[in-house]
């Protein structure tokens, strides 16, 4: 496990494209592109994986806060970018697993070439991504103060907070804490220059 923060990508920055599978079975909602997961007030894209202990310390809270993000209008989407021949537990069979388990309401996608994560520059999981209603980056950090081990509560205050402002029409939060957690697994020879 190599504690990784998040790139913290510029703001403003637009929310690249994508089509890739749906692999949650609470959803199903075969390929889906950008496009197809824009919310009508904002959209939170979330870098992740199943075996994690940083992703699995929040993932209650995430379901929870998801499901408070999508009745604001602000659709979620999670997204695994990790190297299945060395975390095969982190393939569709774990994304559906977990998504049993922590009960996620919003698709769970599998970037098996790594090429989603590139173009976000996203280096960690978990690693959260806010867009607004445009799809420009309004909210890059962390999900809350917590990690495993610090006995911080775990609540979602962070995102949270970036979100009501996102929908108060406020401008970002000047403050912004990376994301931390196990670095994003990459196939041999495929890990980008951005992560070192």
């Amino acid at each position: 496990m190599v504690k990784t923060p998040s790139t913290m990508q510029p703001l403003g920055t637009p929310a690249p494209d994508f089509t890739l599978t749906d692999e949650n079975p609470r959803t199903e909602r075969g390929t889906l592109s950008l496009k197809d997961i824009q919310g009508p007030n904002g959209t939170l894209i979330v870098f992740m994986c199943n075996h994690c202990p940083y992703v699995k310390h929040l993932e209650d809270e995430l379901a929870t806060t998801a499901r408070r993000l999508q009745e604001e209008g602000i659709n979620v989407v999670a997204i695994d970018s990790n190297d299945v021949n060395d975390y095969p537990e982190d393939g569709p069979s774990g994304i559906k697993e977990q998504s049993q388990r922590a009960g996620f309401d919003f698709p769970y996608l599998f970037d098996d070439t790594q090429d989603v994560a590139k173009a976000y520059k996203a280096a960690c999981t978990p690693d959260f991504f806010l867009y607004d209603d445009e799809l420009a980056l309004y909210y890059r950090g962390q999900f809350d103060s917590s990690r495993p081990g610090n006995e911080h509560p775990i609540t979602g205050e962070d995102l949270t907070q970036a979100a009501k402002r996102l929908l108060d029409g406020e401008q970002a939060p000047e403050e912004q804490h990376p994301s931390q957690g196990c670095n994003i697994k990459w196939a041999p020879g495929n890990q980008p220059p951005y992560v070192g």
